[in-house]
């Protein structure tokens, strides 16, 4: 990684007055100031820009101003080829013609499922034919750091593998699959690339019936998971999309219970045997063979994150990275209703640029942190985090030297759950609480990962008192999981989420600039500063 800073002379003349700082704090923090953040914000939130969704004009408005100030400020590029922007492709699919599955066991008789019906192919999958034995691999996962395992030994190379969704103790606030929080090696594309792997022909992928037990309604799921021609795109990233070479589909219950019979067996049974700790032994459901065709039709979509970068002083800390981060995008319009997105995330997004602008303040002044620090603003946070994830399949520095990751995602409000909602719908996992006791206080998110993360945060709040309430991190709303610090942790990057938390006027179009804590957000952002560049220095 080369890094080398540029600032031009009318930029170090205009920002050289910020510079000065308390003894001991971050240099160039007198830049950050309510009346920028307001001005900033008041345009990314306008209805000018549409509520910034991935892919839109406005989406694109918001992220051309944050180059623009990236660029004014005279911090680097850090997108290839001297770009501010990094790009990469969004995918989604839709139904081809000709999915198919078919059973048939060794005296000849064979039974077709009905797609929709019976099974339905998953975005990711592979256009693709197979045909091999059904074999049960509990939750299909493959986990060495949890010494977990479901696909061991020889049965899964060229079988069509039934395995549950979700995660053993899933259910168990301690459970090495991330307590409560659904880890991400429990997602349906990482089992496919699990199963694909050890060789598997095919992956089917069934309900956990042991720990969603009820009804199943498997063609509205089926309805619900491929909506009618017309409705907004489902995307992922296309790099993932393209490592899947297997075909794999969702299966009914029902279906997936009738393979289980044959074999002396129900579906019940294996689910439950399939909580064992450490994986199970992948288990052949009698002579039943599976021929499999799934035909998907993709579309690709470009999309970008806008990167800058600050150089360090110390040569042999320079290629150390220290990012500073929060996501651009919000959810668009409906009908005439525009989600402005004042909080969600144009308050991270500002942030961003106030403590870019204090860096190049600093530096303006002779002061430079010894370790270089990466200024990003996030796109497709809304649909799966996939700017961040985007960033970790292609990321500036190695990850490996990536010390810390501080990411701000809604830091302008104050938690509120009403009374009534508390641990339900949008605030399941939550507590009642009023705004007025949360007017100090922010959720610092993911501290369980990183202690040092956590000190490094306590450290730095000693000169903006704010209230720091490490909670969330295993918790039924799954918040760890719902912004862009989660790529990284998966990663092995330590990083945190600065967050004040869901509100009633969250995701609604009551999310504007009135209701933002000018103060308050100011404080974050000099806390997020100080801590940026104390990880820089030390």
């Amino acid at each position: 990684m080369k890094l080398r800073l540029t600032l031009t002379a009318p930029i170090i003349c205009a920002l050289a007055a910020c510079a000065p700082a308390a003894p001991g704090g971050a240099p160039g923090v007198d830049s950050i100031r309510s009346e920028d953040l307001k001005t900033d914000l008041t345009f990314l939130a306008s209805g000018a820009l549409e509520g910034r969704r991935t892919g839109e004009p406005g989406n694109l408005a918001a992220a051309e101003f944050v180059r623009m100030r990236f660029a004014r400020l005279g911090l680097q590029p850090a997108g290839p080829d001297g770009s501010y922007f990094q790009p990469y492709d969004l995918a989604t699919a839709s139904l081809g013609e000709g999915n198919t599955l078919t059973a048939a066991d060794s005296r000849g008789r064979r039974g077709a499922l009905r797609q929709g019906v019976d099974f339905y192919p998953h975005r990711f999958s592979a256009t693709a034919e197979a045909e091999g034995p059904v074999v049960f691999a509990g939750f299909g996962i493959t986990s060495p750091e949890r010494q977990h395992d479901d696909l061991g030994g020889d049965l899964v190379r060229g079988a069509m593998v039934l395995v549950l969704d979700h995660e053993p103790g899933e259910m168990d606030p301690d459970s090495p699959f991330d307590g409560i929080i659904r880890a991400e090696a429990a997602n349906p594309l990482q089992k496919a690339l699990f199963a694909q792997a050890r060789g598997a022909a095919g992956l089917l992928v069934v309900r956990d019936v042991h720990n969603h037990e009820g009804d199943e309604n498997f063609a509205q799921a089926a309805a619900g998971y491929w909506p009618e021609a017309g409705s907004r795109p489902r995307y992922t990233l296309r790099t993932w999309m393209d490592r899947v070479t297997i075909p794999v589909v969702q299966v009914s219950v029902a279906a997936a219970d009738a393979l289980a019979v044959s074999a002396g067996t129900t579906l019940a049974e294996l689910a439950a045997a399939s909580e064992t700790r450490g994986g199970v032994t992948p288990k052949a459901l009698g002579d039943v063979r599976i021929a499999l065709k799934t035909s998907l039709i993709r579309e690709y979509a470009p999309d970008r994150n806008v990167l800058a970068y600050i150089e360090g002083s110390d040569p042999a800390l320079r290629d150390e990275l220290v990012i500073v981060c929060g996501h651009y995008d919000h959810t668009g319009t409906s009908g005439d209703r525009i989600f402005f997105g004042a909080d969600d995330n144009g308050s991270g997004t500002v942030a961003v640029l106030e403590i870019a602008e204090a860096y190049a303040a600093a530096a303006a002044a002779g002061r430079r942190p010894r370790r270089s620090v990466l200024f990003a603003a996030w796109n497709a946070e809304e649909i799966g985090l996939l700017g961040a994830w985007a960033y970790t399949e292609a990321p500036f520095g190695p990850l490996d030297r990536t010390i810390g990751v501080l990411n701000m995602d809604m830091i302008g409000r104050n938690e509120e759950v009403p009374e009534g909602q508390g641990n339900s719908g949008r605030f399941r996992g939550l507590d009642e609480q009023t705004a007025a006791s949360n007017a100090n206080a922010v959720n610092v998110i993911g501290s369980t990962r990183s202690p040092a993360l956590k000190a490094a945060t306590e450290a730095a709040n000693a000169a903006t008192g704010l209230e720091l309430k490490f909670r969330y991190d295993n918790n039924a709303s799954s918040l760890m999981r719902r912004s862009d610090h989660w790529p990284f942790l998966q990663r092995g990057v330590p990083a945190l989420w600065f967050h004040t938390g869901l509100h009633p006027d969250y995701h609604t179009e009551r999310d504007t600039v009135d209701g933002i804590e000018w103060d308050k957000m100011t404080r974050i952002v000099k806390l997020v500063h100080q801590m940026s560049w104390d990880l820089a220095e030390r």
